[in-house]
């Protein structure tokens, strides 16, 4: 089945949406808004009359049921339309590697932008596919603009192809997911669904149905500034303090760099340094949503055991929640799991089931009343110049969306 994704990718992938964690407006950067009211557009163009961007960005729109499956129950599907913040979006140009031979890949805007075979065990598995890449100077745009794509151009299938039987279809479009807001202005009453499946995982076959649990610290540490040059036994440098408090913080252990599958972590990723006041990031992780505690008393001990070695200097520290184990809700709702797993059979795969570490607008939307697992999207090195999708394992997710609203309507 040849679709339409890799031509609405190419597109969407030249809007930059970054999105900007230092914004207060919401959406947080105002391209993400370029991009949503063009996917409005196109959905209209499909036939979805009720495609709509709402105040705050976000695209609802509606499949219409097959003639006779009205009471079918709503499922949905949603992607993200934002990009990490952490790479450069904007002047994407993307490349189509045809019939991948095998062979690393000179990005052509960078000679030292090379996807290279053998650190990137996936592609081996990707030999004959048509592999996009960047040109070497940015992201590519792939998480999530693969899911956005994928989403749309199963709408174009089922528009077209009436004698598909499914029940209403819900989509939306999200903004603001890499800086951890994209649910919440979402609507989940007005989205009107039982279920919905988030596009925006890894390689074909992937189903993601349980999450970090994740918190965020933030340590602010108190000095006393005053002219260096008078400050013998007065001044007390908040940034010495902090400094001493991440040397502190686990490396062997319990970091990003040390830890995977089911493994948690703290880690530090953000300063805000002046002598007098420096405060310093820290996102917590674990599998076990009863773990963070343990990990958050452990920062704290760390905080204040450094503070007591700088005496004059205080410290604050800030808990905020970030999004819980989606699994603690999916295992209620088992049949939102099984049917994904029927409709990547029946697109000619094995699920692939691991945890996302990480989360996705899934791991809120399923606290807040809509079991949300994940499905891939044939994204791989996110956030990097490196990302690369298979133009393939696009089509297989197309695939599987349509599956799912067979199955769901076979099934109910």
């Amino acid at each position: 089945m040849t679709t339409s994704a890799l031509s609405r990718f190419h597109r969407y992938v030249t809007f930059d949406t970054r999105s900007d964690e230092r914004s207060s407006t919401f959406p947080s950067t105002p391209g993400q808004l370029v991009l949503s009211r063009e996917l409005v557009a196109e959905l209209e163009a499909l036939g979805l009359a009720d495609a709509a961007m709402d105040e705050h960005g976000y695209v609802m729109a509606t499949i219409p049921a097959t003639a006779g499956r009205e009471d079918t129950p709503v499922i949905g599907f949603i992607a993200h339309v934002d990009t990490s913040p952490e790479m450069p979006g904007d002047g994407v140009k993307p490349i189509v590697h045809r019939r991948y031979d095998g062979r690393d890949l000179m990005l052509p805007d960078d000679p030292g932008a090379v996807l290279r075979a053998a650190d990137n065990p996936a592609l081996a598995s990707q030999i004959g596919h048509d592999i996009v890449t960047a040109s070497g100077l940015t992201l590519l745009g792939a998480d999530d603009k693969a899911g956005v794509a994928e989403i749309v151009a199963a709408a174009e299938q089922l528009m077209t192809h009436p004698e598909i039987p499914h029940g209403p279809v819900r989509i939306a479009f999200t903004p603001d997911e890499e800086i951890g807001r994209g649910a919440n202005h979402f609507d989940v009453k007005r989205f009107g669904a039982v279920c919905a499946y988030t596009l925006d995982g890894g390689g074909r076959g992937e189903l993601e149905f349980e999450s970090f649990s994740a918190d965020a610290i933030t340590v602010t540490f108190k000095g006393f500034n005053t002219h260096p040059g008078y400050a013998r036994g007065r001044m007390v440098n908040a940034i010495r303090v902090a400094a001493d408090f991440v040397a502190r913080l686990p490396r062997d252990q319990m970091s990003p760099e040390t830890t995977e599958g089911y493994e948690g972590y703290l880690h530090p990723y953000q300063i805000h340094a002046s002598v007098d006041r420096t405060s310093v990031k820290v996102l917590v992780r674990d599998f076990v949503t009863t773990r963070l505690k343990d990990k958050e008393a452990l920062v704290e001990d760390i905080a204040r055991e450094v503070v007591g070695l700088h005496p004059g200097a205080s410290v604050e520290l800030v808990v905020d929640e970030s999004y819980r184990n989606m699994r603690e809700v999916l295992e209620q709702h088992p049949q939102v799991i099984e049917y994904a797993r029927k409709a990547i059979r029946l697109a000619g795969m094995e699920p692939v089931e691991r945890p996302i570490r990480g989360g996705t607008d899934g791991s809120r939307l399923s606290f807040m009343g809509l079991p949300t697992p994940n499905l891939f999207a044939g994204e791989h090195n996110f956030h990097s110049r490196l990302e690369w999708v298979s133009v393939q394992d696009m089509e297989k997710a197309v695939e599987v969306i349509v599956h799912l609203c067979r199955v769901w309507e076979e099934r109910t």
